[in-house]
């Protein structure tokens, strides 16, 4: 029995990877400050080099309020599946744990 168990741990260590298929669908970028603001020309530079680096589309959605607290909110409650990213300042990356 322990060498069977052994024997299966060794074949699980050292068989390859799987990989996912991901991105399998568009990224969305959450800028949580409104157009045409510094952090969201700032996210759009950045946005149109990860989309070269990924070979993938990324969609930007400038969701502004409450210093950009609705944007973060909205991430931080989204599916943890890394098709939602944030991109803010300090302020919505430390938020209270009020929400």
């Amino acid at each position: 029995m322990r060498k069977i168990m052994l024997a299966a741990f060794g074949i699980a260590l050292f068989s390859p990877a799987q990989a996912q298929d991901w991105p399998s669908k568009p990224i969305t970028m959450m800028v949580s400050f409104t157009a045409g603001s510094s952090i969201d020309v700032a996210g759009r530079i950045i946005a149109a080099r990860m989309a070269e680096i990924l070979g993938h589309s990324i969609v930007i959605e400038n969701v502004g309020g409450a210093g950009g607290m609705v944007g973060a909110a909205r991430v931080a409650k989204g599916a943890p599946d890394g098709y939602q990213i944030l991109f803010g300042n300090s302020a919505t990356q430390t938020y209270s744990q009020s929400l």
